[in-house]
């Protein structure tokens, strides 16, 4: 049957007779410690801009992608052409058929947002180890169920938030976590866009049947009729993203949420209250506003350099934004001012009763200065920036330890990234809503626990 003739029914009857693997990887079979192959065989999914993360990995050991899948093939056919450097890899435009006939060891999910838990927890529960790209989820309770799976499948996971693996940026943020610059007092951060609503077409609108490759990438979203804004500008709107533009919430607010938590040691918690201080409202995201003062400190002048200037043209948007500031049990105030013209885009700024630091991709400053030029600084990178997680990644699927941004870590990143879209949603101005990082709920406000999952499509249901 034609890819494009394949009706609902196949495709649930494919999903099915696709829901096991075909081969038993080794850690499948609790051999702890036992690479599963001499080089570990890796599958794309997603042929997209992001996939080509790959060639981060040109110098990495170990590993060897030997298959692609797009839902359009020809996209997966013509990345092949531009990346195999001759080799015969696979292509394939159903992921399962790829992991069923490749005998993979593990999978790379570069695909938009929306379908990305799903397919990640369907190669999970086949058998793979996966990297998955940033967000890892739609919503934190997508992104629970991800965490939940890959524990009970015993599978190795790293989320692309690669400053993770950046020495210079482990270093810098372990100055915080470890109390050399004495107790984090505050942690200024972006005021990131978030994702504009779907308004122009609803499923109402679909009159005929689509094609098949429309269907699977609508996955658990609304079917609408095809647009190509929808397709190619995903990361705009809220069905598919939480604000994946540039500047976006979850676009770079992943990275420099990741940050915060790496700095503070939140990675398995999270804040306990989230206040949201202005309506929310479409607003250009370089202001040139005067500089933000906390406690006598100019913030966005560390006295040495600006770390976020190459991201700073880039930010130059208008979108929905509204200032939020979220406090975490230590006391810390996680306060998202920051626009788009000033301090790091990717990053934070942290001040504490020592001194300031900020921390941006590969690039710090600090003030006093003598902070960040100590001479145990490891200096920049050496190598791709991805390469680091990458090498991560496959090392740890060799010992089978987690990953330096194992899906808890991920899932943890996430979280704030939605605490921002949901306090922005309620729109409790000046009223804090209190959060409960361990069940991940709101103590105070049942339309924000509406907000933490979604309904799905039917046949789009996350495997359990």
């Amino acid at each position: 049957m034609k890819p494009n003739q394949w009706t609902r029914r196949d495709l649930l009857k494919t999903s099915a007779a696709l829901a096991l693997p075909a081969f038993v990887p080794a850690s499948v079979l609790g051999l702890e410690g036992t690479p599963p192959s001499e080089s570990v065989r890796v599958g794309v999914i997603g042929c997209g801009g992001r996939s080509r993360v790959i060639r981060d990995g040109d110098d990495v050991k170990g590993f060897q992608v030997v298959a692609a899948c797009d839902l359009q093939i020809e996209k997966a056919e013509k990345w092949v052409n531009e990346l195999s450097e001759g080799k015969k890899w696979g292509v394939y435009d159903d992921f399962r058929l790829m992991i069923d006939k490749e005998k993979l060891d593990a999978v790379m999910v570069e695909t938009p947002t929306h379908p990305r838990a799903w397919i990640a927890m369907n190669a999970m529960q086949a058998g793979m180890d996966v990297y998955i790209e940033k967000p890892m989820c739609l919503t934190i309770a997508e992104g629970r169920a991800m965490v939940k799976l890959a524990r009970k499948y015993k599978r190795v996971t790293q989320v692309g938030t690669q400053q993770r693996s950046m020495p210079l940026n482990n270093w810098a943020s372990d100055l915080v976590k470890s109390g050399k610059l004495g107790k984090c007092l505050t942690v200024l951060a972006p005021n990131f866009i978030g994702p504009f609503r779907w308004t122009k077409t609803s499923s109402k609108d679909v009159t005929e049947p689509v094609e098949k490759w429309w269907d699977l990438w609508t996955n658990q979203a609304e079917l609408r009729p095809y647009d190509p804004q929808l397709h190619r500008g995903w990361a705009r709107w809220w069905d598919y993203d939480g604000g994946g533009l540039c500047f976006g919430v979850t676009g770079w607010g992943t990275h420099s949420y990741d940050q915060v938590n790496r700095g503070l040691g939140t990675d398995d918690t999270g804040p306990v209250e989230v206040l949201l201080e202005e309506p929310l409202a479409e607003r250009e995201t370089g202001r040139f506003a005067p500089p933000e003062t906390v406690g006598g400190v100019v913030i966005g002048d560390t006295g040495d350099e600006d770390t976020g200037t190459p991201y700073h043209r880039m930010a130059k948007l208008t979108g929905p934004r509204a200032k939020v500031t979220m406090k975490f049990a230590s006391g810390t105030e996680l306060r998202l001012h920051l626009d788009g013209d000033r301090g790091p885009g990717l990053g934070a700024i942290f001040v504490c009763e020592q001194g300031k630091i900020e921390i941006n991709r590969d690039k710090i400053a600090s003030n006093p200065k003598e902070i960040a030029r100590a001479a145990d600084n490891p200096g920049h990178n050496t190598r791709r920036e991805t390469a680091y997680h990458i090498e991560n990644w496959i090392e740890c699927i060799k010992s089978r330890d987690r990953c330096t941004a194992d899906v808890e870590i991920g899932q943890r990143s996430s979280t704030l990234c939605y605490l921002v879209n949901i306090a922005r949603d309620v729109a409790r101005v000046g009223e804090p809503l209190k959060w409960d990082p361990a069940a991940e709920r709101f103590t105070n406000c049942d339309e924000g626990n509406k907000l933490l999952d979604r309904q799905r499509r039917a046949g789009y249901e996350l495997p359990t």
